[in-house]
């Protein structure tokens, strides 16, 4: 057993397999995942885990290049778009359209589904490289 960190398997073995610009997506509740993306489903009941506690936990274990999220997620979600800016203040950060958000989850290497049920709580984790 790991001793810190990551204890979920299925999100590590996503970690570990990313390369440069491979990107995964953590989401609400309610995103969609395409057909043959993986789906790690954390979900125990509305608002558990949080968009917050996944992300942070996952943010802990991964080197981030680049976070997007949707445009949409300011007015409708103003705690979520605080968040993560405050999480990712020291990161490259892009907006874009929820669909086209919803577009490029396809090419996602996993979508971590959390228990979160609030609007626009989603968002696109680029891998970087340590060295």
């Amino acid at each position: 057993m790991k001793k810190q960190g990551m204890l979920n398997s299925s999100i590590t073995k996503v970690l570990v397999d990313l390369g440069h610009t491979d990107y995964i997506v953590i989401a609400d509740a309610g995103l969609p995942v395409p057909e043959g993306v993986v789906k790690i489903d954390m979900a125990l009941k509305p608002g558990t885990p949080s968009f917050e506690e996944v992300v942070e936990a996952v943010a802990d274990d991964m080197v981030i290049e680049k976070v997007a999220f949707a445009t949409e997620i300011h007015g409708a979600n103003e705690a979520a778009a605080a968040f993560l800016t405050k999480q990712f203040s020291e990161t490259e950060r892009v907006e874009v359209s929820h669909d086209e958000l919803k577009k490029l989850s396809r090419q996602a290497k996993a979508v971590i589904r959390t228990g979160e049920v609030t609007p626009y709580a989603n968002c696109i984790l680029y891998s970087g490289v340590f060295f």
